[in-house]
């Protein structure tokens, strides 16, 4: 770095002692070079161009400006739809919430009506069973009373008829006839 500014320095030197001679003079380069950069001012200066440059300036900080106000009411009015779609975005999980609590009791009371049903299905059916059980006993009671009675009177007409004589077998029909109609009149 330092060898850098040493070989700047050895050149720019040369132009700094190369005017000779009196200041105020055409021949001194220092001089020419001070009248033209004078020159240049005053023709800046004449043509307004500081005014115009003021102006483009000063129209470039009104834009710069207005930019940053429409920035402002954009950042204010994103910070006001962030702020909206959060409180939204809280009620809509709030509701959420009572949605899942109404739904969780809403689903325990349901299972206990589900418990109640199959209780009163299981006593009902358990009911039926046991009406079809007692259905069918007396059923079965019935079959074997009448197989019975099938049985004793087939006895009954055995012996019946191996110790009774025609005569009185004739009687006896003869008898039941006349109970038959005294209890049918």
């Amino acid at each position: 770095m330092r060898n850098t500014l040493l070989i700047i320095f050895a050149f720019v030197g040369g132009p700094l002692f190369a005017a000779s001679g009196p200041f105020f003079s055409l021949k001194n380069t220092d001089f020419v070079v001070l009248l033209s950069f004078l020159l240049f001012i005053a023709i800046l200066f004449y043509f307004k161009v500081p005014r115009l440059l003021g102006g483009m300036l000063d129209k470039r900080s009104d834009g710069i400006q207005t930019e940053i106000d429409e920035a402002r009411s954009l950042r204010d009015e994103a910070q006001s739809l962030l702020a909206s779609y959060e409180r939204k975005q809280k009620e809509a999980m709030e509701q959420a919430e009572r949605i899942l609590e109404t739904a969780k009791a809403d689903a325990a009371s349901a299972t206990e009506q589900a418990k109640l049903d199959l209780k009163e299905s299981v006593s009902r059916r358990m009911a039926a069973a046991e009406e079809r059980i007692s259905t069918a006993q007396a059923a079965a009671e019935k079959e074997v009373r009448d197989a019975a009675i099938k049985v004793a009177i087939a006895a009954a007409s055995e012996v019946i008829s191996a110790q009774l004589s025609a005569t009185e077998a004739n009687k006896l029909i003869d008898s039941g006839i006349s109970e038959i109609e005294s209890k049918l009149h």
